[in-house]
């Protein structure tokens, strides 16, 4: 999508002398359209000479160049990070003084202000709520396309294409986590085992992609049943796998998302893969499923409705969403206590190892697990990790 999007920022001022800084942002929509919107900093009100006076940083979205310091072309992740960039310093803070309020990494604070790394929702929501600037940082999250240069294998990109014109996807996943639901660090570990160096950096960008879509507030409804095993299965370690659990509770929070796990424990009758169901804009049905290297269609009526019945099923038999969010945040609990799930994950692997069968540990993962707790969905609060 061709292109030139522009950032201003300026200030305005009122009889009492009050300053308030204004980014007026111009980003590419469509291949013609630019819409304008001005965001004024109202919470803020800073001396003039503590800021940067008139600036204009132009963002030609042309092989996806990145800003550099001799005035070339910057994209709309650079630009994201320079708005950011210009409120911290307006709000007297340090990137180490807002890594501490988030709580994060200060390198996350310095790459999202670089335009080397896309933030997270919740990264956004509370920079909104340190700064003092209203819902601005999210309705920009929302709106940027921030993968325009993407690629993918030519065996997904039939599959890509549907969901960008979907109108409803249900999905079924075993032993990883859905693509859909990946966070980046997730995703660059699976893909590290396969990939390196700019391949890797190009295969994650265009899966975080996908994303898009479905996180807008009218998104596609995306309702995913995840088999116990993609919480189980540790890839990346702990802190990964403890962020990734996270990525599911606020998904599940969306109004258009649902995650229901399938737990080990019941007696449910599942798919044999991981197999998605989308429904088109049309109406248009399809059932679609992966091998290792390759994605496969099928439109047969009596096989999707074959199919359906029995995700429906699985669906109503495994953990309710509230139920699933519970089960979800041990997970996440156990993954947070400096890894300790993921080192009784690779010792029960030893284990299966030395004795040759999973017959005795798949008992004692059938354990009788901790009571529901009614029907209410219980979230549980996300602690941050020590030094972060």
């Amino acid at each position: 999508m061709g292109g030139e999007g522009i950032a201003t920022i300026g200030f305005l001022g009122d009889s009492s002398g009050r300053i308030t800084p204004v980014w007026v942002i111009q980003l590419p929509f469509t291949r013609t359209e630019f819409r304008t919107r001005a965001y004024a900093h109202n919470a803020l009100h800073v001396p003039w000479a503590s800021c940067h006076g008139w600036g204009r940083m132009d963002v030609k979205r042309r092989n996806g160049a990145n800003g550099s310091a001799d005035g070339g072309a910057a994209t709309t992740a650079a630009v994201f990070g320079e708005v950011l960039r210009h409120h911290r310093e307006c709000a007297g803070l340090t990137q180490e003084d807002l890594a501490a309020k988030i709580p994060c990494d200060r390198t996350l604070v310095t790459r999202v202000e670089a335009g080397k790394r896309v933030p997270q929702e919740r990264f956004v929501a509370v920079c909104d709520q340190l700064l003092g600037t209203g819902d601005m940082f999210t309705t920009l999250w929302r709106r940027i396309d921030w993968y325009p240069h993407t690629t993918h294998p030519d065996w997904l990109k039939r599959w890509v294409e549907m969901e960008a014109n979907a109108e409803a996807l249900r999905a079924y996943e075993t032993d990883v986590m859905p693509g859909l639901l990946q966070t980046e660090e997730y995703a660059r570990a699976l893909m590290s085992q396969f990939f390196s160096g700019r391949e890797l950096d190009d295969r994650v960008a265009a899966r975080m992609s996908r994303q898009q879509g479905f996180m807008k507030v009218d998104g596609p409804l995306l309702v995913v049943v995840l088999d116990e095993s993609a919480i189980r299965n540790v890839v990346g370690g702990g802190d990964v796998m403890r962020d990734q659990c996270e990525q599911l509770l606020l998904a599940g929070q969306r109004p258009n998302m649902r995650v229901q796990v399938a737990p080990f424990n019941l007696p449910l009758i599942k798919p044999k893969t991981a197999m998605s169901l989308i429904t088109l804009a049309d109406g248009e049905q399809w059932l679609y499923s992966e091998s290792l290297e390759a994605g496969h269609f099928i439109n047969d009526p009596a096989l999707i409705a074959r199919y359906t019945r029995i995700y429906d099923v699985l669906r109503a038999d495994c953990l309710s969403a509230s139920d699933s969010a519970a089960f979800i945040g041990d997970a996440m609990e156990g993954y947070g206590r400096n890894g300790d799930m993921a080192q009784e994950h690779l010792q029960r692997e030893r284990r299966w190892e030395l004795s040759g069968s999973r017959v005795d540990e798949k008992q004692l993962q059938r354990n009788p697990r901790r009571g529901l707790r009614g029907n209410r969905p219980r979230y549980p609060r996300i602690r941050p990790r020590e030094g972060q």
